[in-house]
């Protein structure tokens, strides 16, 4: 089953947001340097990025890890999981996989 999620894609001229579907997937066993740009970075090569976030702890600022990348369409989100799951990331071998939602 696919997850969706709503985010903002961006303003028109006149301020309206636009709403996209977008497929988000998880990304775990990050280098503690890793960071937003190169987390996106890596995941462009499968596609169109909506969001990269590297998710840090809220006290030390220090990376928890994992994060997440959004693309803007399922197809490209489907291979950038098959293409990107156990590749190379800043040194470490990085997991992908369709994000969960929240309980």
């Amino acid at each position: 089953m696919s997850h969706k999620t709503y985010a903002l894609a961006g303003r028109t001229e006149s301020s309206k947001r636009r709403i996209v579907y977008v497929k988000k997937l998880f990304v775990g066993s990050l280098a503690w340097a890793t960071n937003d740009d190169s987390l996106k970075a890596h995941f462009e090569s499968a596609g169109t990025v909506a969001s990269a976030k590297v998710i840090t702890d809220r006290e030390s600022g220090r990376s928890r890890g994992f994060g997440f990348v959004e693309f803007e369409n399922d197809s490209e989100g489907d291979a950038a999981v098959e293409k990107l799951n156990n590749s190379d990331l800043d040194g470490r071998t990085i997991t992908v996989n369709e994000a969960r939602p929240r309980e």
